[in-house]
């Protein structure tokens, strides 16, 4: 899986470069993210901005950065479109993670 990641202040965000994040593409996902996070970057934005289907193993994935993350670090969603966006809802991920309209505000709310 192609992951696109930039530096912004103290925040890492991350783009995936697939439009699914599902069985095939989980388990990339899940390992690039640890890896960031095993070289102690502790707050990232995942972009979901080019993400149009998530499935329980994307899901997974996400999941598992945000608890690698919860002793002192953070993970905020933004660019989910509406159909991604209702997959959080429908698993009430949206009370676990913050969803960002946009980059800018997902690295705010991550630098306070």
């Amino acid at each position: 899986m192609e992951l696109v990641h930039k530096t912004v202040g103290s925040v890492v965000v991350v783009k995936p470069g697939e439009s699914r994040l599902d069985a095939r593409s989980a388990d990339a996902l899940k390992d690039r993210l640890h890896a960031l996070i095993g070289a102690g970057n502790r707050h990232i934005v995942l972009d979901l901005s080019s993400v149009v289907f998530v499935d329980s193993s994307g899901l997974g994935a996400i999941v598992s950065a945000i608890k690698a993350l919860a002793d002192g670090g953070g993970m905020v969603i933004c660019g989910a479109r509406d159909a991604v966006r209702g997959v959080f809802k429908m698993t009430r991920l949206d009370k676990v993670v913050r969803l960002c309209a946009t980059e800018d505000e997902a690295v705010a709310a991550l630098s306070c």
